[in-house]
């Protein structure tokens, strides 16, 4: 039986999709287990606080510096120079616990998982301290005062504790689109014309 070049190319790029779609799996797996291993011992020495403030700004680090998000990722760096590395740039930052770990995750060649980690984290967190998770695109900042209103709009429709994440969105032509759990609140200017559009075309065909 022949195979054509362009069905073995199908089967290839299949191939290689499946082994990036499990190797992800395996690294959100991984990632996991980091997580919840790092979740127990703060809760064990109730640091949880002083984690989450470390976890965060990690995250921000790894969002704002791309100097710092390369150091994690080149296996170039040894080992002992990478975690020397890492004692200068984050001692006067971060706990020494924090710090511990990711030397260890070093030592395991994990430490480009250091963003795959927090947010599982966070995740585990939050669904044990029953908070839920709200994510905001808005076309301009939120002000203090909106956020706080926002904030307790939805801690009444959930009757939980609420945390906001909060993007800009210059697509927006106003307003918000938040998003909680798999439903959407769309309270943008966009999606009114669009209410007004579809109801302005319900009428001509009515008439």
């Amino acid at each position: 039986m022949t195979v054509s070049r362009k069905a073995a190319n199908e089967v290839l790029s299949s191939n290689t999709h499946y082994q990036v779609s499990t190797r992800s799996m395996s690294n959100i797996r991984a990632a996991r287990r980091y997580a919840q291993a790092m979740l127990d011992i703060a809760e064990e020495q109730k640091k949880l606080d002083r984690l989450s403030d470390d976890f965060a700004f990690l995250q921000r680090m790894l969002r704002e510096s791309r100097d710092f998000l390369l150091l994690l990722k080149t296996p170039i760096i040894k080992k002992e120079k990478k975690k020397a590395i890492l004692t200068e740039l984050l001692k006067s930052d971060v706990a020494p616990e924090t710090l511990q770990f990711l030397h260890l995750l070093t030592e395991k060649n994990r430490e480009d998982m250091l963003g795959t980690i927090i947010t599982q984290f966070f995740e585990l967190r939050d669904e044990k301290l029953g908070i839920v998770n709200v994510e905001v695109r808005a076309a301009t900042e939120l002000t203090n005062e909106q956020h706080r209103r926002m904030t307790e709009q939805f801690e009444k429709m959930t009757r939980r504790k609420v945390h906001i994440s909060f993007s800009l969105d210059k697509q927006l032509k106003g307003g918000f689109v938040a998003r909680l759990g798999d439903t959407m609140y769309d309270g943008s200017v966009r999606r009114q014309l669009e209410l007004l559009r579809e109801q302005f075309l319900e009428n001509q065909v009515r008439n």
